[in-house]
């Protein structure tokens, strides 16, 4: 007898055991298209980003490499993309328009007390199997500082590091992610 009751425990947990993997099964299978970095699936194996120069009114020496390789980063780190110098699936290409740095707020005797750096970069996006994903579009973004400080050194690489990362995420949204 309680041989039988052991038998039938058995039975019953390996029917549910079948059951739970079944039903884990059928759940994980229905995100397949979903990943972690919020993009669908992807119809690319490759991509290619351009140099962006820098054609600002305001030339600041290295942000052209920076902003590319940024760029290059974001992607590489959010999808499996692979990337290659020519012929890519995806391909990202653009300049830097505008660097600028203007008063934002102003003391009590006329002297700014905030200012603004601003970087607006135009990207054109061709998607080689989905012409219909294609764009070319601006996308900028700021960094405020007080106006006692020198935006130079760290300092302005901190304000450069924040907005390409912002710059660089807005593009990979409408591109890849399509927000």
């Amino acid at each position: 007898m309680h041989f039988q009751k052991l038998e039938f425990s058995l039975f019953n947990m390996k029917k549910i055991y079948t059951l739970l993997a079944a039903f884990s099964l059928l759940t994980l299978s229905g995100c397949s298209v979903y990943n972690f970095t919020g993009t669908g699936k992807i119809d690319a194996k490759t991509f290619q980003v351009g140099f962006f120069q820098n054609q600002a009114d305001l030339i600041e020496p290295g942000i052209d490499r920076t902003f590319t390789l940024a760029l290059q980063d974001l992607i590489q780190n959010q999808t499996n993309l692979s990337l290659v110098s020519n012929g890519g699936d995806l391909k990202y290409e653009g300049e830097i328009t505008s660097y600028r740095i203007t008063p934002m707020t102003a003391t009590a005797d006329q002297r700014a007390a905030q200012n603004r750096l601003t970087i607006r970069v135009n990207v054109r996006f061709t998607n080689k199997n989905k012409e219909a994903d294609d764009f070319e579009r601006n996308f900028e973004f700021y960094y405020d500082y007080s106006a006692t400080t020198q935006l130079v050194g760290s300092a302005l690489n901190t304000a450069i590091d924040e907005i390409f990362e912002r710059i660089t995420q807005d593009i990979f949204n409408e591109s890849l992610a399509k927000w």
